[in-house]
């Protein structure tokens, strides 16, 4: 019998851009895995006061409204206001990787 194993992709980073090619992977019939260094999604928008890396600021809010910030296949939920604060936007960055199973693809 034939090994039928998908080909692999290895993405660094689970941030905004990675959580979306590991999305676009699945998509295209591919087996990604993502390696990320800290310990949940969201990249620069997981704010921590670590010195030994980069976030955004404890008060940073999005300058893009939620309408042109979020994903076209997941909106941003009504109740969430139109600028994002760095906690909702990284709230929304867990639930996208949760509804669309990416989280068992990251190590």
């Amino acid at each position: 019998m034939a090994n039928h194993r998908l080909p692999t992709v290895a993405i660094i980073g689970a941030g905004v851009s990675g959580l979306t090619a590991i999305k676009a992977c699945i998509e295209e019939g591919l087996s990604p895995t993502c390696f990320e260094k800290l310990d949940c999604v969201g990249g620069l928008w997981a704010y921590t006061e670590q010195t030994d890396r980069n976030c955004v600021h404890h008060c940073t809010i999005c300058n893009t409204s939620k309408e042109m910030t979020c994903f076209s296949d997941f909106p941003i939920p009504k109740e969430y206001p139109i600028y994002l604060s760095n906690k909702l936007m990284l709230r929304y960055l867990q639930n996208y990787a949760q509804e669309f199973g990416l989280l068992e693809r990251i190590r």
